[in-house]
């Protein structure tokens, strides 16, 4: 397992990352049910990821029911006693209860937010703590100052960004440098070979800031996994059978030429389509770790072995020509002009 350093931080983790949205069956209704990990194998899964070196592992406090999958988390490090191998990250902003300030990112749902992951997670500290979505209603520098007292009280090491536009991210790192605060060490983003409008904007920004990317959704929901084929129904046990019409949204002469050229070089590499996937966005700038989810241990295993798949210059060519999106303006203007933007 390779580790690189997190953004401009001095923490290493893991080239991937052990995504774990799908932990803990929720109840009927949750977006979950039906194609999340019981907590049984929630643990093998977790076992098994760090006796492979994955020591990164990603979380929120809204996936599952009511904080689920922290307290499926939090279960396993009390029973196994492992919780300093482990670089913890998980998330807040997204709604946890009825009232008007159970959502957002202002100073008064942080306090609650953190103390309730510390809580589920049976842990005293967070180490990457994330801003799950940019909040339009709160100024940045609210959300900032009050991470920033979670940093100096020890229970937050590093903050984190997730879901930002870029315009929103610069203006969070100029509030932090101008205001003396913490910054954020990392993006976590949408990324794929299906989903790659975070090179429009997003990828310069971290680059020139020192912010490592974790891509989310790196398989796109299961589409870049090989399971699916144009013309035919998905596998009754897959998400996008239940998610029909995201998987009608994929259903386009782009993405399935993008999956011919994934499918084309895991048959030169004798590899899967997931690892294929994963091993082009481990080589591309400023992706610091992968964030990915498994159901099973048997998807676990199939994962890891993209950290060790390496493309040629020649495989990574013909997947970025396969999966290219339009640019739109102004970056086809910059890139007729200049030959890149």
């Amino acid at each position: 397992m390779e580790y690189r350093k997190l953004g401009h931080s001095g923490l290493k983790v893991s080239s991937l990352c052990l995504g774990t949205m799908t932990f803990g069956e929720p109840a009927e209704g949750s977006m979950m049910h039906g194609v999340a990990a019981d907590q049984k194998t929630s643990f093998a899964i977790m076992d098994r990821a760090l006796e492979a070196g994955i020591n990164f592992w990603d979380t929120a406090n809204v996936y599952g029911n009511d904080g689920l999958t922290e307290r499926v988390l939090g279960q396993w490090f009390a029973q196994s006693k492992r919780r300093d191998e482990v670089v913890l990250a998980t998330k807040f902003r997204f709604r946890m209860g009825k009232g008007p300030n159970d959502t957002g990112a202002s100073r008064y749902q942080i306090r609650s937010a953190v103390e309730g992951s510390l809580r589920r997670l049976q842990t005293d500290r967070i180490d990457l703590y994330q801003v799950h979505m940019q909040d339009i209603d709160t100024p940045e520098e609210e959300t900032l100052r009050a991470l920033e007292d979670l940093v100096r009280q020890g229970k937050v090491l590093y903050i984190g960004a997730s879901n930002y536009a870029a315009y929103r991210l610069v203006d969070s790192l100029w509030t932090s440098k101008t205001q003396h605060l913490s910054r954020y060490v990392a993006l976590q983003a949408q990324y794929s070979l299906v989903s790659r409008e975070l090179e429009r904007e997003h990828v310069s920004v971290c680059e020139q800031f020192g912010l490592g990317i974790l891509p989310w959704s790196p398989l796109a929901g299961g589409f870049l996994s090989g399971k699916y084929r144009k013309g035919q129904p998905p596998p009754d046990s897959s998400r996008l059978a239940k998610w029909k019409d995201r998987l009608a949204g994929f259903d386009t002469p782009r993405n399935w030429r993008t999956l011919e050229a994934v499918d084309a070089v895991a048959a030169e590499l004798k590899a899967s389509p997931s690892q294929v996937s994963l091993a082009w966005l481990l080589r591309k700038r400023a992706v610091t770790s992968v964030i990915f989810g498994a159901r099973t241990v048997e998807q676990l295993e199939d994962n890891l072995k993209a950290a060790e798949l390496k493309l040629d210059d020649a495989q990574m060519k013909r997947l970025d020509e396969a999966s290219a999106p339009e640019l739109g303006y102004p970056y086809d203007f910059m890139q007729r002009i200049q030959g890149r933007w």
